[in-house]
């Protein structure tokens, strides 16, 4: 292999950062990408969505459904998560977030009782089911509301 021969992978020195519309020898003048005349063609194109008059898709569907704007988004848990961190730790929505359990808490987390749990832990959330705060209880550890 020489210096000569080096060359980028195809495909990659490609960019939409290339000027328009500057002549022939910049390979891309005359008509500027944009083909000869035709709507498309001249300024003050269309905007996104139009099609020619008809009726645009997005108004001839039907509205559908309800949001509510005072919902909650609770993160759930089920508590055989929690085995992983050590025996007698204070388990937090911060503990949770850091150790990458959790991503965003929103409005809250609960904990469930879906499988074991093996570990005395002080475990402090929002919520719990009533399985959860049993098995958690059930070895020890304590289950506090914030």
């Amino acid at each position: 292999m020489n210096l000569s021969e080096l060359k980028p992978a195809d495909g990659s020195k490609h960019s939409d950062n290339f000027r328009r519309g500057r002549g022939h020898g910049s390979g891309n003048g005359k008509t500027a990408g944009k083909g000869h005349k035709g709507q498309k063609a001249r300024s003050g194109a269309p905007r996104p969505g139009f099609e020619g008059g008809q009726m645009p898709l997005y108004r001839r569907l039907p509205k559908r459904g309800f949001t509510n704007i005072n919902t909650k988004h609770i993160v759930a848990i089920n508590v055989d998560v929690l085995n992983r961190f050590e025996d007698g730790t204070d388990v937090t929505v911060e503990l949770l977030k850091e150790t990458g359990v959790i991503k965003n808490p929103k409005d809250g987390v609960k904990i469930l009782g879906n499988g074991e749990l093996t570990k005395k832990l002080n475990v402090k959330v929002d919520a719990y089911s009533a399985s959860a705060k049993e098995k958690i209880e059930a070895l020890g550890g304590k289950a506090e509301v914030m």
